[in-house]
């Protein structure tokens, strides 16, 4: 269960690495166009003097470039480290996400919190899987304008769901009918943190969330 986008991720690496494959491609050929053209040359009318310098100009910056590649990618490589060692802390704290998917296992259930843009009186809880597929539906009455909604994977015919990612869906009205603009955003315990595609991704509850999601951590 994830909500990383590998196939970006993938991309943006796989066009960096073509890149730098490609610049030593040139710089070889570079190399071997120069070094057969000074074998070859007329003796009676050798190459140019500035088109020689011209062309280990253009020799130079070749290096230069393939220099400063690698020298970008070991910097890169030393930032992504450093950036998962500090995610590191957030292992066993409670945290808030910026998406309204959340994990579900058979020791702990989804878990939401909702927030209203004014207070609300009742509250229609949507749940689908990752499919896409309704699962299950709750009218709940509440008070006020944010709230908890947790979810242990039962459903009113007795079915019970477990080990999936979850959306929870909200329609919040008042005691008037009037419907409230209501969110989720996913909450739970961080279990571990790993790198994933060169990006620093939390587990939480089964689930999957680069750290970009996060929108609060709990002490």
């Amino acid at each position: 269960m994830t909500l990383v986008s590998s196939a970006t991720a993938n991309a943006g690496q796989s066009a960096t690495n073509d890149s730098s494959t490609k610049l030593t491609a040139d710089y070889n050929l570079f190399l071997k166009l120069l070094t057969t053209q000074l074998q070859n040359q007329d003796p009676t009318n050798p190459m140019d003097s500035s088109q020689y310098t011209q062309q280990l100009v253009q020799y130079s910056q070749v290096e230069q470039s393939i220099t400063q590649n690698k020298t970008l990618n070991s910097i890169l490589s030393s930032l992504n480290m450093t950036s998962l060692t500090s995610s590191t802390s957030m292992i066993g704290q409670p945290v808030q996400l910026s998406s309204d998917k959340a994990g579900l296992s058979a020791a702990t259930p989804a878990q939401w919190q909702w927030d209203a843009t004014n207070p609300i009186d009742k509250l229609t809880a949507t749940i689908t899987d990752a499919k896409g597929k309704t699962v299950e539906s709750f009218d709940l009455d509440v008070q006020g304008s944010s709230g908890q909604f947790s979810w242990d994977g039962s459903t009113k015919s007795g079915t019970k769901y477990t080990d999936g990612l979850y959306q929870l869906t909200l329609s919040g009205t008042t005691t008037a009918g009037a419907k409230i603009s209501t969110t989720a955003t996913a909450l739970g315990k961080v279990d571990d943190v790993q790198m994933i595609n060169g990006s620093p991704v939390v587990s939480i509850n089964g689930a999957q969330y680069p750290t970009s999601m996060i929108l609060k951590i709990a002490k």
